[in-house]
């Protein structure tokens, strides 16, 4: 199966179409943070890039927020099709928000600092539709440019095959690695954010293609194939074209 790939810390509507142009399956809209982006939108801005994204592409809510309730109604007023808990979240508030995510796909982003993340994603995956593996400093809880150790990620990847969970590979990836990356732990998709952007910190077309297309033709062990959404029907907070 094709290696999907998402784009994140989009901000502007010269990013969306950047990216939506390169081939993204998936873009990340960063909203409702606790720790420092430079890409932090406000769910005004957030809403009107989402309600501007083709129907064929998957947004993304990138939230910080520790409270069940203010993440499902931040993903209400941005209207998205994925929430990514990104932030320091209890099991109680993922489950809280897994059961009320009214057909939405759950995210669950664990950073990888040692062997003990192959625990703490075990852990998450069954109040999650996938897990996402991150870097993380002192300051910021994604986005840092980083690499971290493959091969505990791809441990993971190997014990939520047999929970039938599909695992997403971020932290310092571009174009130049993305193949040795995915050839190393064998994620279901891999994620990028500054590692496509302009010295400005805006999505730059070549970088961008260059990863989705490298992601799109590299081959993975073990596919282990995206949960459908719990309900069909989904409330979406902004129209699409």
């Amino acid at each position: 199966m094709t290696v999907r790939a998402k784009i994140c810390g989009i901000r502007s509507r010269s990013d969306l179409e950047t990216v939506v142009t390169a081939g993204a399956d998936a873009i990340g809209f960063i909203c409702g943070t606790t720790h420092y982006s430079e890409d932090a939108l406000t769910a005004e801005v957030a809403a009107e890039l989402s309600a501007a994204t083709p129907s064929f592409v998957n947004r993304v809510l990138v939230t910080h927020l520790e409270e069940a309730g203010a993440i499902l109604d931040l993903a209400d007023r941005v209207g998205v099709d994925t929430i990514q808990v990104h932030g320091l979240v209890d099991r109680a508030t993922l489950r809280a928000v897994h059961a009320a995510a009214h057909g939405r796909t759950i995210v669950r982003a664990v950073h990888v600092t040692g062997a003990d993340a192959v625990a703490r994603a075990r852990e998450i995956a069954a109040d999650s539709d996938a897990v996402l593996l991150d870097s993380r400093t002192a300051d910021r809880l994604g986005g840092t440019g980083r690499t971290h150790d493959w091969s505990v990620s791809a441990r993971i990847v190997h014990e939520l095959a047999r929970m039938g969970r599909p695992v997403i590979l971020a932290g310092g990836l571009s174009a130049d690695n993305v193949e040795q990356a995915i050839a190393a732990v064998h994620p279901f998709g891999v994620d990028v954010n500054s590692g496509v952007e302009t010295e400005t910190g805006d999505k730059d077309f070549t970088a961008c293609q260059a990863f989705v297309k490298t992601a799109h033709e590299s081959d993975r062990d073990r596919p282990v194939p995206f949960p459908p959404r719990r309900v069909p029907e989904l409330q979406r907070a902004g129209s699409r074209r």
